[in-house]
């Protein structure tokens, strides 16, 4: 039997169908928005978190099926069939091509020229390294090297799987009141297609238990696991430099600070022991990314191939975009009327670098994908990023099949794989837009239209700031709003027909209210 309290924290969700007119009226395929008096706790089994985890891992099989003509033999075959199926994996191809199938231990074993002669050690950072060595032990020695491959990629698939669940999972809690909004991570297309192409989603399971452990106020915790998601891919890091602009703003640099002992201290835990064993080969992934040139997906390469110039500077200009970009954002979340939410900020920093980058393969999709969900929570905008996403990863695809098909040319030529490079930046940019114009204009964020302030941020959620910019303000946590303001703290509930709509103001805002 559901206790009181229980009912009551079911009570107190925030049902999608109340607030976003696509989710209203995608609804009505199974009966409509909730209504006034429905019993939200008559099915205990079937909560938020269960359902999600069903969905998640329903997506994820069909992302796997979607794999079967490679699996079966795209892979193993030369030419472009792997390309034309749209289902290219890293995961097969480099069981034996970084050694991985003769037993090589990654970092301290030179792979030998006759199995790679690129690589002489694994170029990925060492806690992606330990998933996919932890992978290999479960791969068996016997059978051909097809048939090893394919379930090495099994395995894989298997343990990423266990990281999509995770990630939704801490989606779910991250935002109490907001489980639902999960539901956009484990139906996203972009998760389904890239789950399996490399290993980035590990990384992106640990940062998003990261930042549901600083929502509890737990920074030491946060930062360990933020720590360990950095072992596991650079990204992450930039989450630190989020967090000191606004525990700066609120004052709160002892949670900053402690978090940041957290991560260096786990980074070095993972990572001490082989730089002190073997620095050649744990160096391989810092001196492969400064090395490398401009490669797929970047804005460097649509310059690069249009203007006919090599921009062999391309390192200094995307660290100075990248600087430039993250000056602004730390600008904005100073200067803000309100402090911006967390998971507003670390989408900000994080899409500054998919930007900025010289390279953008089609799974850096998932480091954006839980960020841009608690930044912004609305399908409409959803869609049309992950629209934008699912036509740059069957771009790039195409072109690598028109590259390597030979006189066939099947597939996309540059002018047309230029275009998806530029599709995809603007459903990028156009997120950020609708994300920074809800921090500029605090009555526009979804995530507050209840009076949360921030359900993400932890030691940050309601404190009083201490330190702004500029004149238009003084230091002061809620923003002044000229017209009808926004009545913040008192709970929506009506139907999302008679709910606020984009575009309506705070006035629509606070008459529904």
């Amino acid at each position: 039997m559901t206790s009181v309290r229980e009912d009551d924290q079911l009570e107190a969700l925030v049902p999608p169908t109340d607030e976003d007119p696509v989710a209203a009226s995608a609804s009505e395929v199974i009966g409509g928005p909730l209504g006034r008096r429905a019993e939200t706790g008559a099915h205990r089994w079937w909560n938020p978190l269960r359902v999600l985890v069903i969905l998640v891992i329903g997506m994820f099989a069909l992302g796997m099926v979607q794999k079967l003509p490679c699996y079966n033999s795209g892979w193993f075959q030369p030419g472009d069939a792997q390309y034309i199926h749209a289902c290219y994996s890293d995961i097969p191809h480099l069981f034996g091509g970084r050694g991985f199938s003769t037993g090589i231990v990654p970092y301290f074993d030179r792979i030998p020229d006759e199995v790679s002669t690129d690589f002489h050690y694994l170029e990925y950072p060492v806690l992606t390294g330990l998933f996919m060595e932890v992978a290999s032990w479960f791969t068996p020695d016997g059978g051909s090297e097809q048939h090893r491959e394919q379930i090495y990629w099994l395995v894989n698939a298997g343990m990423l799987m266990v990281c999509a669940v995770a990630l939704v999972v801490c989606v779910a809690r991250t935002h109490r009141r907001r489980p639902w909004d999960a539901l956009l991570v484990a139906l996203s297309p972009a998760l389904a297609l890239s789950a399996t192409i490399n290993w980035d989603l590990f990384a992106v399971a640990l940062t998003a238990g990261a930042m549901l452990l600083w929502s509890r106020s737990r920074p030491l915790a946060a930062g360990i696991l933020l720590g360990l998601a950095t072992a596991a891919k650079l990204y992450p890091l930039l989450l630190l430099g989020a967090l000191f602009v606004l525990c700066l703003r609120a004052g709160r640099l002892r949670a900053f600070w402690t978090a940041v002992a957290g991560a260096v201290g786990a980074w070095l835990v993972v990572n001490l022991p082989v730089i002190l064993l073997a620095r050649d080969g744990w160096a391989k992934f810092y001196s492969f990314s400064q090395e490398r040139r401009i490669d797929y997906g970047s804005i460097w390469l649509v310059i690069s191939q249009q203007t006919g110039e090599p921009l062999d500077g391309v390192n200094s200009y995307a660290v100075a975009l990248m600087l430039l970009l993250c000056a602004a954002i730390a600008g904005l979340a100073l200067y803000a009327p309100r402090r911006p939410r967390f998971a507003q900020l670390a989408f900000l920093v994080v899409a500054a670098i998919v930007v900025a980058n010289k390279v953008y393969s089609p799974q850096y999709v998932l480091w954006l994908l839980p960020l841009a969900v608690l930044a912004r929570p609305r399908w409409r905008d959803f869609l049309v990023w992950q629209g934008s996403q699912v036509l740059y990863f069957l771009g790039i695809w195409m072109q690598l099949a028109y590259v390597t098909g030979g006189n066939k040319h099947h597939g996309l030529p540059q002018d047309g794989y230029h275009l998806a490079i530029v599709i995809h930046l603007l459903g990028t940019l156009y997120l950020c837009g609708v994300v920074v114009r809800d921090i500029l204009l605090p009555e526009r964020d979804v995530v507050r239209w209840d009076g949360e302030d921030d359900p993400s941020g932890g030691v940050l959620d309601g404190a009083p700031d201490v330190f702004v910019l500029g004149r238009a303000h003084e230091p002061r946590h809620a923003a002044p709003f000229v017209g009808t303001p926004v009545e913040w703290g008192v709970e929506r509930r009506e139907p999302a027909g008679q709910r606020a709509v984009e575009g309506g103001g705070a006035a629509t805002a606070a008459e529904t209210g």
